[in-house]
């Protein structure tokens, strides 16, 4: 099949998800192109079957361009990669804007090509974007006029329903999925130079906003940090970094604190993690959870969301209410000193995210690519 993906290229779990898919689907001898403003944070080198088509965001000579809409550039180029690549469908990520350019790329080729859309629902789309009025409607209509829609979990799927009605799509869960030829437990000598001897290495990987909490992060960690040697490495980057920086430094663990910016690969500094920190105050599933628990790195996260599909409280991690600090630390440090049950639950959160390996779960995307095709 030839297949059409948009997503956002910038560091967080849908363009992570999507990248990975695409690679995945290139691997098992599709042909992938990426619709998008840059070059996705995850594609790096060059790989066979993969393409990338960049979205022209300049805005010309012209003063009535100064504010040129890219959503009507991504649908032109989304009409324009289409028609020149014959491809079979288009799979976007995120209802709005993706969902919505795809369907004015699909009206563009109506009596030229066929062109079905399956968007993939992420989360923030749902929870966040398309709860506001000025954008309901549109999410609405976005999502109710793609030939299939996806979301990554259960969660994901009854806020979509509960939110927008759509009772005339239905909504398929396939959750995120992880590599496990890149993400598994590393070597006994992985976090050599990483941290000193006898210390804890908790990690923490997102987009640094609001949702993700990362202050809490860091208070967590200074607990930790009281009651035992540690270091903290913060993945990533994003409007909430400097509120961090400033955490650290008022609880006096900025010495013990590393700001590494945004990575585009992490495997070997999780496979390096005793403890994976994801406090957020909501999530739709935790991708980067999941590629914790395969590298062998429990989870301590918030009770909420689809990050309950994905860590089970209390054998493959720990769970507690957003916000609930003290609960956590604790929860944390008891974990750490017990060698055994530390043990027991690193096996248990490398189990569990062998349910969900791309071998798994790419399958049901390209099953659906054919049930949408015919």
């Amino acid at each position: 099949m030839k297949i059409g993906i948009t997503c956002y290229p910038t560091y967080g779990g849908s363009g992570a998800l999507a990248t990975e898919l695409g690679l995945e689907l290139a691997r098992r001898g599709h042909e992938v192109h990426f619709i998008t403003y840059a070059m996705p944070f995850r594609l790096g080198e060059y790989t066979e079957r993969v393409s990338f088509h960049e979205v022209d965001t300049t805005t010309g000579r012209y003063p009535l361009f100064e504010h040129y809409p890219y959503l009507l550039a991504l649908a032109s180029k989304q009409y324009e990669v289409a028609l020149r690549e014959r491809l079979d469908l288009l799979h976007v990520h995120y209802a709005v804007p993706h969902a919505t350019t795809a369907w004015l790329a699909r009206e563009m080729l109506a009596g030229k090509q066929r062109l079905p859309v399956i968007t993939t629902l992420h989360g923030t789309d749902i929870t966040l974007v398309g709860q506001e009025s000025s954008f309901y409607a549109i999410t609405k209509f976005s999502i109710e006029r793609s030939d299939r829609v996806t979301a990554v979990s259960r969660f994901l799927k009854d806020e979509t329903v509960r939110t927008f009605g759509c009772t005339d799509c239905h909504i398929a869960v396939i959750p995120n999925f992880v590599n496990p030829a890149e993400y598994h437990p590393g070597a006994t000598d992985c976090r050599d130079g990483l941290a000193p001897a006898g210390s804890k290495v908790i990690t923490h990987v997102s987009n640094f906003r609001e949702v993700k909490r990362v202050r809490d992060v860091v208070r967590v960690f200074a607990r930790v940090r009281r009651a035992m040697p540690a270091v903290l490495l913060m993945i990533g980057d994003g409007p909430d970094r400097g509120d961090a920086e400033r955490e650290a430094h008022e609880l006096k663990v900025d010495a013990d604190v590393r700001f590494l910016g945004r990575l585009g690969s992490v495997a070997n500094l999780l496979q390096a993690t005793d403890l994976f920190l994801l406090p957020s105050q909501t999530e739709s599933f935790g991708l980067a959870a999941l590629e914790a628990m395969a590298c062998g790195a429990p989870v301590i996260g918030s009770r909420v969301g689809g990050l309950a599909e994905v860590v089970e409280d209390g054998v493959s991690g720990l769970l507690e209410p957003p916000g609930s600090v003290e609960a956590m630390a604790r929860r944390a440090i008891d974990l750490l000193r017990d060698p055994g049950l530390h043990e027991a639950m690193r096996r248990a959160a490398v189990d569990r995210a062998s349910l969900f390996s791309a071998d798994r779960i790419v399958p049901q995307y390209e099953a659906l690519y054919r049930e949408t095709l015919g």
